[in-house]
């Protein structure tokens, strides 16, 4: 994985693409769960997986710390470079597949091992 500070080949798009699928994922999980969730209570829960914090510790628990390509001059460890690693893995199964059906399938083995 390469730090999208590092240079043009970079996961920055990927991340992009990651946390909306990340997004999608948490919200059909949670209609599924309860088809009358309310949209504040929706929202709440999306925000709460979302954030870098908490994606940081999902990518950290994946080891991504340990394999994001960057200048020495930063922290590998920074919540926002986890984060941004963990989220550009989803984007990456998306258009490496052309599906975004299997980022979701990614999604549900992962969530389900490490949130549930």
């Amino acid at each position: 994985m390469t730090h999208s500070f590092y240079s043009r080949e970079n996961n920055r798009a990927l991340s992009i693409l990651g946390l909306n699928i990340i997004k999608t994922y948490i919200a059909l999980r949670s209609l599924v769960q309860d088809i009358d969730v309310s949209l504040k209570d929706l929202n709440r829960r999306i925000i709460e997986l979302s954030e870098v914090n908490s994606c940081a510790l999902d990518g950290v628990q994946l080891g991504l710390e340990k394999v994001v390509r960057m200048s020495s001059k930063m922290n590998s460890t920074a919540p926002a470079v986890v984060c941004g690693a963990f989220r550009a893995i989803f984007g990456d199964i998306t258009t490496d597949s052309g599906k975004a059906d299997d980022a979701w399938n990614a999604g549900r083995r992962f969530f389900k091992i490490f949130v549930d």
